[in-house]
């Protein structure tokens, strides 16, 4: 596939992600500007750390004067799973130059690793795999700048937006996600046990919960994975 075919390929691919993450972009800039960001400060925020729930957790934390210390040691922790994300790609993007790949690692979002991870996982020739990544990351990006101003500019006009319930289409998003990866007992397993964990620990300070269910689910999926391998040599002997 040519170049302009992947990354317009890319672009379509993450669209009904994109539409998940419309309303939680625009809720994220009212919010902003009622916690006391100016708009370039909102702006500015979209702009260079693009992470949503990173980014709510951060005025939230603002709002209720938190210190820097708090507030970098909670982001970091909720954006962890990032590096899980990284660990999964990296053997596909290790060829490329640092110009490709650090713009790449900047852009990755839950989305854009969803339909990446399955796009690389295709076993096709394509060299320009990398020019789908690019296509689906920066229409997630651009997307979200574009929400976050649209929320800052007119969300404020309308009264009580953060109520509406508008932030289920991301919820439903991330299941929309989840679920399609879900192949095997130990991958369901892990993602059962981490949204039970979450729930339980849902009252612990600084998003903590998050970090118990990611490391829970994971604990159980390579336990399980481990399991099955050994029952497979079991079999075989």
């Amino acid at each position: 596939m040519s170049r302009q075919h992947e990354f317009l390929q890319g672009a379509r691919d993450i669209v009904p992600l994109v539409v998940g993450a419309i309303p939680f972009g625009i809720i994220f800039g009212t919010l902003a500007g009622a916690s006391g960001l100016s708009t370039w400060q909102t702006l500015g925020m979209s702009l260079l750390v693009f992470a949503g729930s990173a980014q709510f957790i951060a005025i939230t934390l603002l709002g209720g004067g938190a210190g820097l210390a708090v507030l970098l040691l909670t982001t970091f922790v909720v954006n962890l799973r990032h590096a899980l994300y990284s660990a999964t790609l990296q053997p596909f993007v290790r060829h490329l130059p640092k110009r490709w790949r650090m713009p790449l690692a900047f852009w990755l979002t839950d989305e854009a690793f969803a339909v990446v991870q399955h796009r690389y996982a295709e076993r096709d020739a394509s060299a320009h795999k990398h020019w789908y990544y690019l296509g689906a990351a920066l229409t997630m990006y651009l997307n979200w700048q574009l929400c976050t101003l649209v929320g800052v500019l007119f969300g404020q006009a309308v009264p009580n937006l953060a109520a509406w319930g508008l932030d289920f289409a991301m919820l439903a998003t991330f299941i929309g996600i989840v679920v399609p990866m879900l192949k095997n007992r130990p991958q369901v397993a892990a993602a059962l046990v981490a949204g039970a964990v979450a729930l339980l620990c849902n009252d612990l300070p600084y998003k903590l919960g998050l970090m118990a269910a990611a490391l829970a689910g994971i604990a159980v999926g390579i336990v399980l994975e481990r399991h099955e391998a050994w029952k497979q040599e079991e079999e075989w002997l």
